[in-house]
């Protein structure tokens, strides 16, 4: 046996691992370059927190995946603990042998990837297999656990990750993804029923399952990527690090605790975000992009943030997480934001409406095409087009006081892709009272007549105002809490982008970097 033709795949290009397809949205493999970059950030912090030392050359030193698919994490720990240990070990199957059955331990998100993170892990499906690279297991798991787990049902969903049962009440034939580190209230019970006995891991690493297909209602999924964060901190390993999608900085349905404490605890010391997650996940388009961090037990204070844009690293060091309840990604956006909310403005939100704002969902059929005199307008979308209907005004129950004002319904999502520069927000409808709108529209009221409705609108089409909404925008969706950092104006006036670059005293570089990132909205944009 060859420690190169065992563990470094040496002549073999390209990796098998950075070629496989993923099996689903929620099975999206971490290429090896990808893991290896995770490593060499573990690498410094441990050096950093342990007088230099190097933890590939600490036979003591135990790691988890608690959510492992092809085994690739798993697969280069070992790779450098082979190496690190050589001084230590020099026996090259006795040192194989310690590194799988003490160092290394994983936890299978399924059948299929428990079989090839073994595969990838002791170049054997079975790790007491005649090929298995470990000699001392006495059963065919290893240190790769997997047991069908089932959903706990509370009413018509999982009490742990959201599951409708209509979805994943299914028969032991079929995956029915009720992943076992999230399905417990005590996890340190569950990992000492996995792996015999009481366990302390100095490291935890993965790329946890990102969404719940029909958790959020409907057709609607919901994150669970933030439950395997929370499981594996209740571990109180020395490091966690973890592949998440990166709209947690901002937005996400049930985020807003698991936000707060990523952000203001002060335990994370290294973020690596990339906006464009094709640029981490080749082939793999994640809306907001992708990011991972590092979380250190033993310090507080404040975190190194690396933005990739481009092939570019963009390195900002000393960050403070915790200056406002989401992350600004981008850290040219922090001089011209600081500058605008100086002054101390109230927010536009006071003037926008939440989620449907006259109780009138999307999916509303009940309206007609002609208009009569016991009818007033309803805009919505229908046929994936925006249209006029009429509806009966006694139909309407909610923000009844806003059927007869001036208003602005702005769209409630808008999405165009990745690239830069983006419109970030849809086309604005002045609407004249009476009216209402649908569920796809939020709406911006009450204005006393037509002038102040358009001085509003001038103000929305403003690149600094789509720029402000940005910040907040990291998915499609724009809520009201999405335009918090929009100050309300004089709407005695039409604005223009020149105005409110004079007034905040946005300079001539944050005016480029402004209209880089935000295109201009013209009247026929939608």
């Amino acid at each position: 046996m060859t420690e190169q033709a065992r563990f470094t795949l040496t002549g073999r290009n390209p990796d098998v691992l950075s070629c496989i397809a993923n099996l689903s949205n929620d099975e999206v493999f971490t290429p090896p370059e990808f893991a290896g970059r995770m490593l060499d950030t573990l690498a410094q912090a441990w050096a950093a927190a342990n007088g230099g030392a190097n933890i590939w050359a600490d036979s003591k030193v135990t790691f988890l995946d608690p959510c492992t698919k092809s085994g690739v994490f798993l697969r280069e720990i070992a790779k450098r603990l082979i190496e690190g240990l050589e001084a230590e070990i020099p026996d090259l199957q006795t040192r194989v042998d310690h590194i799988l059955t003490k160092q290394v331990f994983g936890i299978a998100i399924t059948k299929l990837t428990s079989l090839l993170a073994r595969r990838s892990l002791y170049c054997s499906k079975h790790a007491t297999g005649p090929h298995s690279v470990a000699k001392s297991f006495d059963d065919d798991s290893g240190n790769i656990w997997f047991e069908r787990v089932e959903h706990s049902w509370d009413g018509n969903k999982c009490k742990f990750c959201s599951a409708p049962i209509a979805l994943f009440d299914r028969g032991p034939e079929v995956d029915n993804y009720a992943y076992a580190f999230i399905h417990t209230d005590d996890i340190k019970a569950r990992i000492s029923g996995m792996f015999g006995g009481i366990m302390q891991f100095d490291v935890i690493i993965g790329n946890p399952p990102y969404q719940m297909a029909g958790g959020a209602g409907g057709t609607s999924d919901s994150s669970i990527y933030h439950l395997f964060v929370q499981q594996a901190l209740k571990l109180e390993s020395r490091f966690v690090s973890m592949v998440l999608p990166s709209r947690w900085m901002a937005g996400g349905r049930g985020l807003d605790e698991f936000r707060a404490e990523m952000l203001k605890r002060g335990h994370v010391r290294s973020l690596t975000d990339f906006p464009d997650s094709a640029a981490a996940f080749p082939g793999v388009q994640i809306k907001g992009g992708i990011c991972y961090f590092l979380w250190d037990r033993d310090q507080t204070g404040p975190c190194n943030v690396t933005r990739v844009s481009e092939g570019v690293e963009n390195v900002q060091a000393n960050r403070n997480l915790g200056e406002f309840d989401v992350f600004i990604r981008d850290e040219r956006a922090l001089g011209i934001l600081r500058k605008v909310i100086a002054k101390a403005e109230p927010s536009v939100t006071s003037l926008l409406s939440g989620d449907t704002p006259f109780g009138i969902a999307t999916n509303f059929d009940n309206w007609v095409a002609k208009p009569s005199a016991d009818k007033i307008p309803l805009h919505l979308i229908h046929q994936s087009k925006r249209t006029t209907g009429f509806v009966k005004r006694n139909l309407i129950k909610k923000n009844v006081e806003l059927l007869d004002v001036w208003k602005v319904l702005a769209p409630k999502a808008y999405g165009a892709g990745e690239n830069f520069p983006h419109q970030i927000l849809g086309k604005e409808i002045v609407a004249p009272p009476p009216s209402v709108c649908s569920q796809t529209y939020i709406v911006a009221a009450p204005f006393d007549s037509e002038q102040s409705a358009k001085s509003f609108a001038s103000y929305y089409r403003t690149r600094l105002f789509r720029f402000l909404v940005s910040l907040r925008k990291i998915t499609q969706d724009a809520l009201r809490s999405t335009y918090t950092w929009v100050p309300q104006q004089p709407w005695d006036r039409i604005w223009t982008d020149t105005m409110l670059y004079e007034k905040y005293g946005i300079t001539e570089d944050e005016i480029v970097f402004i209209e880089s990132m935000i295109r201009p909205m013209g009247a026929g944009d939608e």
